[in-house]
This record gives C-alpha cells, sequence and structure tokens, in this order.
C-alpha cells in the first residue's frame, strides 16, 4: 500500500500506553499484514521534571495505575513503585526509542516493549541511561552505538522535535494511533480502546486503501 502507515503517538512512561500495549501490538501485526508500517511518535507525557515526586503525586499516580490495571487486565507491580526520590520524567526513555529509531526502525518498537515492561512490571528506573542501554542492548541494538547516540545533541533535537510535532497537531493524550495515507491523518483513537471497536476501524481504512 503506497505512502500508507500506522502512528503511534504514545509514551513509554505512559500508563494508558502500558494498557493499551496489547491492542497496539495487536493492530501493528493487522496493518503490518496488508503491508503498512509502524512509525511511531514519541509524545512526551512527563518532560523536563527535575523536582522528585510529592508523596500526594505519587498516590494520584498510583491510584491511576490501580484504574488501568483493571480496565485493561495488564500487570503492574505496585510494590515498591514510583520509589522516595523518584524523577518521573519521560524524556529519557522517549529518547531512547528516538536512538533505537535512528539505529533501526525495526528494533524501536520492541525497545518500548522492553521499557514498558521494565517500568511497569519490573519496577525498574527507565529514566536512567545505564537501564536504557542495557534494555536497548537486550533487544538486540548495539550497547555502545546506542549509549553514544543517546547523549548526542542530535537525538536530543530529534525527540523534541517529536514532542513538537505532537503538540502542534494539538494531541495532547495518549495513546493515540492514527492512520495516514498519501499525507492524510484518520484519527482511529485518542486513548484507550479495546481491539474489538478499533480492529474493524483500521480494517475498514485498510480496504479503501485497497480500493483507491
Amino acid at each position: 500500500m503506497a505512502n500508507a502507515r500506522l502512528l503511534y503517538v504514545m509514551d513509554p512512561m505512559c500508563s494508558w500506553c502500558w494498557g493499551f500495549a496489547p491492542v497496539a501490538q495487536a493492530l501493528v501485526e493487522q496493518a503490518a499484514a496488508a503491508g503498512v508500517p509502524l512509525a511511531l511518535v514519541l509524545g512526551g507525557l512527563r518532560t523536563g521534571q527535575g523536582a522528585a515526586l510529592e508523596p500526594t503525586t505519587r498516590r494520584y499516580i498510583l491510584e491511576h495505575w490501580q484504574a488501568v490495571a483493571k480496565a485493561t487486565g495488564q500487570p503492574f507491580r505496585f510494590e515498591g513503585a514510583l520509589p522516595e526520590g523518584f524523577v518521573y520524567d519521560t524524556e529519557p526513555a522517549c529518547r531512547a526509542v528516538v536512538a533505537a529509531r535512528r539505529l533501526d526502525d525495526e528494533y524501536a518498537w520492541a525497545l518500548v516493549k522492553a521499557i514498558q515492561q521494565a517500568f511497569y512490571v519490573e519496577g525498574r528506573d527507565v529514566t536512567a541511561a545505564a537501564t536504557l542501554a542495557q534494555l536497548a542492548e537486550s533487544v538486540g541494538l548495539p550497547r555502545i552505538e546506542f549509549a553514544e547516540l543517546f547523549d548526542s545533541q542530535e537525538i536530543h533535537l530529534a525527540t523534541q522535535a517529536d514532542f513538537s510535532w505532537a503538540r502542534d497537531l494539538g494531541i495532547a493524550g495518549f495513546p493515540t494511533l492514527l492512520a495516514e495515507r498519501n499525507g492524510q491523518l484518520a484519527l482511529l483513537t485518542n486513548g484507550y480502546q479495546p481491539l474489538e471497536e478499533l480492529a474493524p476501524m483500521l480494517a475498514r481504512w485498510l480496504e479503501r486503501g485497497r480500493q483507491a
């Protein structure tokens, strides 16, 4: 399908994106079967956060996670989550995915899933460069090359460009899934929706592309 792609605007440290992960995976596979590739856009949920979480903010976030777990069935590790002193800045995780995308587009999606698993299920600090380099290596990326790129000015700027693109489009919430054909964007969802809602919508969009 010429000039078509699935645009997934997300943040690896966004709990609803983690809740949406199995749905997103199924839709990515559905699009890929029709020859439509995935393009990841990093949204930047909480960026430039320099201060540790306040107890009230931490409690609010964990309640939010409980709601996501209940609505989606995705696993969360609550024990020891968001420890005292934790700075909830999603920029490094987003930048890691941008670096992976630059090294080899094929690995970016795998890294997203590895970061989500590490953060939500294993309780690891995915704001730390060393953790992100380890996760990049675990999905098959060369660690040293990744680490150098992750720290580069080029990738810092490319990450900010993703954030700006999402903002300029007026995308405030994640996950957001768009289907693009010949420069025309169609919104599949802004926010979590189950697969049974979205798969038929994507199927119709793919079918229109075949008929065009």
